[in-house]
């Protein structure tokens, strides 16, 4: 069985819409393609020339599952694809979702949660944005990763630079700073590694930068590794492969201090009424991109205000 959509000039024919792919919630797989068509449009902008890998689960969240950094060979010859390096040699063929059809046509290959570069393919070793990524740490809850979030905020308030909040609708909060992209990824990530690490001296007792888990003592990781090439982060907007459905979402600041918010707590259920109270709270916002090379001088000149 299956069920034609149609989306822009478009029609996909989606395989097995009755299949259900959260059995906790009585989701169907038709159910979440109607989810991303009717997201896509906040969606889209967030995706557009930029290189997806593709976390698939073809028979639901309880089914096995698998990342996909190769375009998937059956899909339209109308959705976008860019072949890219690779870091250990070679090249691979990506995704690129251009349009909410191009989405669509992704999920219907079993995709619940596409994943997206932190660079586009036009300058791919160039990222546009950083990441801060903030998971609960072992001993504390979520309150741990709201305050996280309040200290990376205010370090790049000190380093004038822009800082956008969102749920992954995981476990945690991505702060993401948006770039122009005038720096490599070694740069970007080098920088991210400096304020984390001056952010886990400032609160060596609840902040670390410590890789090893067994030497975190209870303290919150804060995790600068996705800046880097190849990396990937979850795209705004996408669902998460867990009960309930929960969705990565943008947020605004004053509402980290909501003492009920986790990184689930917008969903497929939920979403559409909170569109339709507030605009999306990054819409605009990489007009406010910055180069780090301002920023990196009045780091500099922190570490060594910590050091003395």
């Amino acid at each position: 069985m299956s069920r034609r959509v149609h989306q822009g000039r478009y029609t996909i024919e989606i395989s097995h819409p009755n299949k259900v792919y959260f059995p906790g919630d009585g989701l169907t797989k038709g159910d979440l393609v109607d989810y991303y068509r009717r997201v896509g449009e906040v969606m889209v902008p967030y995706l557009k020339g930029r290189p997806a890998t593709l976390h698939r689960w073809p028979d639901g969240i309880e089914g096995a599952d698998f990342y996909q950094q190769q375009r998937p060979d059956h899909l339209p010859d109308w959705v976008g694809a860019a072949e890219l390096r690779r870091r250990q040699g070679g090249s691979v063929t990506h995704t690129v979702m251009d349009s909410a059809a191009a989405l669509v046509a992704v999920v219907n290959t079993g995709c619940i949660t596409p994943h997206l570069w932190l660079s586009k393919v036009d300058l791919a070793d160039r990222p546009d944005q950083l990441i801060f990524d903030l998971d609960p740490p072992s001993a504390g809850g979520f309150g741990e990763v709201r305050h996280a979030a309040r200290m990376v905020r205010a370090l790049l308030d000190e380093l004038e630079l822009p800082a956008l909040l969102k749920t992954t609708g995981s476990r945690g909060l991505h702060v993401v700073v948006p770039l122009r992209r005038s720096h490599d990824f070694d740069e970007v990530r080098s920088f991210a590694q400096r304020a984390a690490g001056l952010l886990a001296t400032r609160e060596p007792h609840r902040l670390t930068v410590e890789q090893r888990k067994d030497k975190r003592a209870g303290r919150l990781f804060l995790d600068t590794g996705r800046n880097a090439y190849g990396q990937h982060a979850v795209a705004p907007y996408a669902v998460r492969a867990l009960p309930g459905a929960p969705v990565a979402t943008p947020l605004e600041w004053s509402e980290l201090e909501d003492g009920d918010l986790d990184a689930r707590r917008w969903t497929v259920g939920n979403l559409f009424r909170r569109l339709g109270q507030r605009d999306d709270p990054w819409r605009g916002r990489w007009r406010y991109a910055r180069s780090l090379k301002g920023p990196r001088q009045r780091l500099e000149r922190l570490e060594r205000e910590a050091r003395e």
